[in-house]
């Protein structure tokens, strides 16, 4: 699973990125609707949001985007952003319209399930996929209650702090993922610091997908949008 943020570079690049990612055989992507203070994000990723909005990113633009890929390329789409957005949208109207945009499901990943109440009645009412967050620093009895208010997969956070910063990819994290596998049935997203095919065959056997993010947008900023296709293919 791949990671973009909309509008960053601008919404054209973005559908470039899209293009060439699908071109390249990603399997499913994370599209990140700009918001200002966005929390589990590190600064290359903080950097993209504040750009897209300064160049006059809106939610609209982001559902219209959104619709236009998923009517053009056959693999699922998720929105990702933080709860102020759905939360100032209206939490019916936003997952209304995410899914007559085609999407698949949301991560809203500073929305704990216990506040969620509304916007978990909003996605099951639209047959959205609320996608949920585990970190090292979770207990097994609180994977599970997380997991039990999931559905698609669960979004495992590879290390404590933001994205973006190095992950040791190490038995530590054997472990960790072995507890999660043990919390839910449900397949298991690896992300925050997978950067290269390495850390992509580490997790072979002990995550079902591995999230490329921030490494992404590095490598559009160093060598431009034409060298996206190259790095995903890469990957594999």
């Amino acid at each position: 699973m791949t990671h973009i943020v909309l509008g960053y570079p601008s919404f054209e690049a973005s559908a470039r990125i899209v293009k060439a990612m699908v071109g390249a055989g990603v399997d499913l992507m994370e599209l990140q609707i700009p918001f200002s203070e966005p929390i589990a994000d590190g600064p290359v990723i903080l950097r993209a949001n504040q750009e897209a909005l300064s160049r006059g990113a809106t939610v609209r633009r982001c559902m219209d985007f959104g619709a236009e890929v998923s009517r053009t390329f056959d693999i699922p789409f998720l929105y990702m952003t933080y709860c102020n957005i759905p939360f100032r949208y209206g939490m019916d109207r936003f997952a209304a319209d995410a899914a007559r945009a085609g999407i698949q499901g949301l991560i809203v990943p500073d929305l704990p399930p216990e506040e969620g109440r509304e916007y978990l009645d909003a996605m099951a009412r639209h047959q959205l996929a609320p996608i949920f967050i585990f970190a090292p620093t979770t207990s097994l009895e609180r994977m599970r209650t997380i997991a039990s208010c999931g559905r698609g997969f669960v979004y495992c956070v590879a290390r404590k702090g933001v994205t973006g910063a190095e992950t040791n990819f190490s038995r530590e994290l054997d472990d960790y993922l072995a507890r999660c596998r043990s919390a839910t049935d449900l397949p298991l997203a690896l992300g925050f610091g997978v950067k290269d095919r390495s850390d992509v065959e580490f997790l072979k056997g002990k995550a079902d997908i591995a999230v490329i993010g921030t490494q992404t947008i590095r490598v559009i900023e160093e060598r431009g949008v034409e060298a996206v296709g190259d790095f995903i293919a890469g990957l594999r």
